[in-house]
């Protein structure tokens, strides 16, 4: 896109064949977001989150990731 500049900060390769794509987006306006782009075949999801929106995701993500690792323990 015009106006932004773009770093990758990870690609993922999840289940059933997606790709999760996660860069750090600089726009021209000075503001800055995580752009998160889910492949899954042919089909594109593409969004924009803020700091805030990241951390709490993050949060739930790893909390959620330590249960399932406790249940197969």
């Amino acid at each position: 896109m015009d106006g932004e500049k773009k770093e990758r900060l990870e690609t993922l390769v999840a289940p059933f064949g997606r790709e999760i794509r996660l860069d750090d987006v600089l726009f021209d306006s000075g503001m800055r977001l995580m752009r998160i782009t889910i492949r899954e075949g042919k089909r594109f999801t593409q969004f924009d989150i803020d700091a805030p929106t990241a951390e709490a995701w993050a949060q739930v993500m790893k909390l959620w990731a330590e249960r399932e690792r406790a249940r197969e323990g």
